[in-house]
Protein backbone atom coordinates (compact mmCIF):
# COMPACT_ATOMS: atom_id res chain seq x y z
CA UNK A 1 0.00 0.00 0.00
CA UNK A 2 1.44 3.02 -1.04
CA UNK A 3 -0.28 5.37 1.29
CA UNK A 4 0.39 5.92 5.42
CA UNK A 5 -2.05 6.83 7.33
CA UNK A 6 -0.83 8.37 11.10
CA UNK A 7 -3.26 8.95 13.85
CA UNK A 8 -2.04 11.21 17.10
CA UNK A 9 -4.00 9.98 19.88
CA UNK A 10 -4.53 11.37 23.46
CA UNK A 11 -5.81 9.01 26.37
CA UNK A 12 -8.99 10.26 28.37
CA UNK A 13 -10.13 8.98 31.67
CA UNK A 14 -13.54 11.21 31.70
CA UNK A 15 -16.38 9.46 30.76
CA UNK A 16 -19.83 9.79 29.56
CA UNK A 17 -22.10 11.44 27.61
CA UNK A 18 -21.44 14.89 29.16
CA UNK A 19 -17.74 14.19 29.29
CA UNK A 20 -17.96 13.62 25.35
CA UNK A 21 -19.64 16.67 24.58
CA UNK A 22 -16.83 18.70 26.75
CA UNK A 23 -14.02 16.85 23.94
CA UNK A 24 -16.07 17.80 20.84
CA UNK A 25 -16.65 21.74 22.07
CA UNK A 26 -12.51 21.56 21.90
CA UNK A 27 -12.51 20.15 18.52
CA UNK A 28 -11.68 16.84 19.82
CA UNK A 29 -13.35 13.01 18.99
CA UNK A 30 -13.71 10.74 21.65
CA UNK A 31 -12.80 7.51 20.64
CA UNK A 32 -11.89 3.59 21.93
CA UNK A 33 -8.99 1.53 20.95
CA UNK A 34 -9.23 -2.23 21.46
CA UNK A 35 -8.17 -5.69 20.53
CA UNK A 36 -5.07 -7.88 20.15
CA UNK A 37 -5.21 -9.23 23.23
CA UNK A 38 -4.65 -6.15 25.26
CA UNK A 39 -7.39 -3.90 27.23
CA UNK A 40 -9.25 -1.07 25.58
CA UNK A 41 -8.10 2.43 25.80
CA UNK A 42 -10.65 5.67 25.78
CA UNK A 43 -8.81 8.08 23.36
CA UNK A 44 -9.28 11.68 21.75
CA UNK A 45 -8.31 12.48 18.43
CA UNK A 46 -8.48 15.87 16.86
CA UNK A 47 -11.24 16.41 14.91
CA UNK A 48 -10.44 18.61 12.27
CA UNK A 49 -7.25 16.40 11.32
CA UNK A 50 -9.24 13.23 11.45
CA UNK A 51 -11.64 14.96 8.90
CA UNK A 52 -8.91 15.84 6.66
CA UNK A 53 -7.86 11.96 6.63
CA UNK A 54 -11.31 10.92 6.20
CA UNK A 55 -11.34 12.37 2.56
CA UNK A 56 -8.64 9.75 1.21
CA UNK A 57 -10.66 6.63 0.37
CA UNK A 58 -7.58 4.51 1.26
CA UNK A 59 -8.05 5.69 5.34
CA UNK A 60 -11.18 2.97 5.49
CA UNK A 61 -8.93 0.21 4.03
CA UNK A 62 -5.29 0.88 5.30
CA UNK A 63 -3.54 0.11 8.67
CA UNK A 64 -3.00 2.69 10.69
CA UNK A 65 -0.25 4.10 13.06
CA UNK A 66 -1.61 5.25 15.91
CA UNK A 67 0.43 7.07 18.43
CA UNK A 68 -0.14 7.07 22.12
CA UNK A 69 1.70 7.33 24.85
CA UNK A 70 4.91 7.45 23.49
CA UNK A 71 4.22 4.14 21.76
CA UNK A 72 3.02 3.15 18.38
CA UNK A 73 0.37 0.39 17.44
CA UNK A 74 -1.27 -0.99 14.27
CA UNK A 75 -4.80 -0.49 13.65
CA UNK A 76 -7.92 -0.41 11.37
CA UNK A 77 -11.12 2.01 11.44
CA UNK A 78 -13.59 -0.51 12.37
CA UNK A 79 -16.18 1.79 13.33
CA UNK A 80 -17.34 6.31 12.52
CA UNK A 81 -20.62 7.45 14.14
CA UNK A 82 -20.88 10.67 12.29
CA UNK A 83 -23.46 13.54 13.21
CA UNK A 84 -26.98 13.29 11.60
CA UNK A 85 -27.16 16.77 10.12
CA UNK A 86 -23.78 18.24 10.69
CA UNK A 87 -20.01 17.47 8.99
CA UNK A 88 -19.19 16.09 12.30
CA UNK A 89 -17.65 13.27 13.54
CA UNK A 90 -18.89 12.19 17.12
CA UNK A 91 -17.14 8.54 18.06
CA UNK A 92 -14.47 6.21 16.78
CA UNK A 93 -13.83 2.65 17.21
CA UNK A 94 -10.12 1.97 16.13
CA UNK A 95 -9.32 -2.05 16.52
CA UNK A 96 -5.71 -2.86 16.76
CA UNK A 97 -4.29 -5.55 14.41
CA UNK A 98 -1.97 -8.39 15.18
CA UNK A 99 0.45 -9.79 11.96
CA UNK A 100 -0.63 -12.76 12.43
CA UNK A 101 -4.13 -12.58 12.69
CA UNK A 102 -7.04 -12.21 9.77
CA UNK A 103 -8.81 -8.96 10.35
CA UNK A 104 -12.58 -8.30 8.61
CA UNK A 105 -12.01 -4.89 6.30
CA UNK A 106 -14.63 -2.87 4.31
CA UNK A 107 -12.64 -2.91 1.26
CA UNK A 108 -14.17 -0.39 -1.68
CA UNK A 109 -14.66 -2.12 -5.88
CA UNK A 110 -13.33 0.60 -8.24
CA UNK A 111 -15.75 -0.72 -11.58
CA UNK A 112 -12.91 -0.64 -14.65
CA UNK A 113 -14.04 -0.29 -18.29
CA UNK A 114 -17.74 0.67 -17.68
CA UNK A 115 -18.12 2.96 -20.03
CA UNK A 116 -16.38 0.80 -23.08
CA UNK A 117 -17.71 -2.77 -21.87
CA UNK A 118 -19.82 -4.56 -24.40
CA UNK A 119 -22.96 -3.83 -23.33
CA UNK A 120 -22.73 -0.13 -22.55
CA UNK A 121 -21.88 0.04 -26.30
CA UNK A 122 -25.22 -2.15 -26.84
CA UNK A 123 -27.28 0.39 -25.64
CA UNK A 124 -27.55 -0.67 -21.71
CA UNK A 125 -27.73 0.39 -18.20
CA UNK A 126 -24.89 -0.54 -15.55
CA UNK A 127 -26.87 -1.25 -12.03
CA UNK A 128 -24.05 -2.16 -9.06
CA UNK A 129 -25.60 -3.63 -6.40
CA UNK A 130 -22.21 -3.07 -4.29
CA UNK A 131 -19.64 -0.10 -3.76
CA UNK A 132 -17.48 -2.36 -1.27
CA UNK A 133 -17.14 -5.87 0.12
CA UNK A 134 -16.08 -7.12 3.46
CA UNK A 135 -12.29 -9.05 3.07
CA UNK A 136 -10.85 -11.32 5.63
CA UNK A 137 -7.34 -11.20 5.38
CA UNK A 138 -3.81 -10.84 6.99
CA UNK A 139 -2.60 -7.10 7.81
CA UNK A 140 0.13 -7.23 5.33
CA UNK A 141 -2.82 -8.63 2.45
CA UNK A 142 -4.85 -5.93 2.86
CA UNK A 143 -6.16 -4.06 -0.22
CA UNK A 144 -6.43 -0.83 -0.75
CA UNK A 145 -9.21 -1.17 -3.27
CA UNK A 146 -10.40 -4.19 -5.63
CA UNK A 147 -11.00 -3.60 -9.26
CA UNK A 148 -13.68 -5.21 -11.18
CA UNK A 149 -13.17 -5.05 -14.84
CA UNK A 150 -16.21 -4.63 -16.82
CA UNK A 151 -15.21 -4.97 -20.42
CA UNK A 152 -16.62 -7.97 -21.47
CA UNK A 153 -19.65 -7.71 -19.82
CA UNK A 154 -22.87 -7.72 -22.34
CA UNK A 155 -26.55 -7.14 -22.23
CA UNK A 156 -28.18 -8.82 -19.70
CA UNK A 157 -25.59 -10.31 -18.05
CA UNK A 158 -24.50 -10.26 -14.63
CA UNK A 159 -21.26 -10.72 -12.52
CA UNK A 160 -21.23 -12.59 -8.92
CA UNK A 161 -19.19 -12.30 -5.80
CA UNK A 162 -17.69 -15.32 -6.82
CA UNK A 163 -16.28 -13.69 -10.40
CA UNK A 164 -14.25 -10.91 -8.31
CA UNK A 165 -10.77 -11.56 -8.76
CA UNK A 166 -8.90 -11.28 -5.70
CA UNK A 167 -5.32 -10.60 -4.34
CA UNK A 168 -3.27 -13.25 -2.56
CA UNK A 169 -4.22 -14.16 0.87
CA UNK A 170 -7.85 -12.22 0.29
CA UNK A 171 -11.02 -14.08 0.91
CA UNK A 172 -14.41 -12.31 0.73
CA UNK A 173 -16.19 -13.04 4.14
CA UNK A 174 -20.12 -13.47 2.57
CA UNK A 175 -18.75 -16.53 0.45
CA UNK A 176 -17.44 -18.13 3.65
CA UNK A 177 -21.51 -18.60 4.26
CA UNK A 178 -21.37 -20.63 1.48
CA UNK A 179 -22.52 -20.73 -2.41
CA UNK A 180 -26.10 -19.24 -1.62
CA UNK A 181 -24.33 -15.97 -0.65
CA UNK A 182 -22.57 -15.74 -3.89
CA UNK A 183 -24.84 -12.42 -4.87
CA UNK A 184 -25.29 -10.14 -7.87
CA UNK A 185 -22.33 -7.52 -8.06
CA UNK A 186 -23.08 -5.62 -11.38
CA UNK A 187 -25.58 -6.42 -14.12
CA UNK A 188 -25.91 -4.62 -17.63
CA UNK A 189 -29.83 -3.75 -18.93
CA UNK A 190 -31.67 -2.12 -21.78
CA UNK A 191 -33.19 0.46 -20.53
CA UNK A 192 -37.00 -0.01 -19.48
CA UNK A 193 -38.96 0.36 -23.30
CA UNK A 194 -35.71 -0.82 -25.60
CA UNK A 195 -37.01 -4.40 -25.77
CA UNK A 196 -40.47 -3.38 -27.05
CA UNK A 197 -39.11 -1.08 -29.44
CA UNK A 198 -37.04 -4.10 -30.88
CA UNK A 199 -39.52 -5.92 -30.86
CA UNK A 200 -41.75 -3.99 -32.66
CA UNK A 201 -38.67 -3.26 -35.38
CA UNK A 202 -38.37 -7.10 -35.90
CA UNK A 203 -41.86 -7.54 -36.34
CA UNK A 204 -42.41 -4.73 -38.84
CA UNK A 205 -39.28 -6.13 -40.56
CA UNK A 206 -40.99 -9.61 -41.09
CA UNK A 207 -44.63 -7.61 -42.18
CA UNK A 208 -42.43 -5.78 -45.17
CA UNK A 209 -40.80 -9.47 -45.62
CA UNK A 210 -44.48 -11.19 -45.72
CA UNK A 211 -45.94 -8.47 -48.38
CA UNK A 212 -42.90 -8.65 -50.90
CA UNK A 213 -43.72 -12.26 -50.86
Amino acid sequence: MSESFVIEAQPRTDQGKGASRRLRRTNLVPGVIYGAGKDPVSISVTHNVLMHQLENEAFYSHILSVKLDGKEEQAILKDLQRHPSKMEVMHLDLQRVSANEAIRVQVPLHYMNEETCVGVKAGGLVTHSFTDVEVSCLPKDLPEFIEVDLIDLDVDQTLHLSDIKLPTGVSLVELMHGDSHDQSLVSIHLPRGAHDESDDAAEAAADDSGEEG
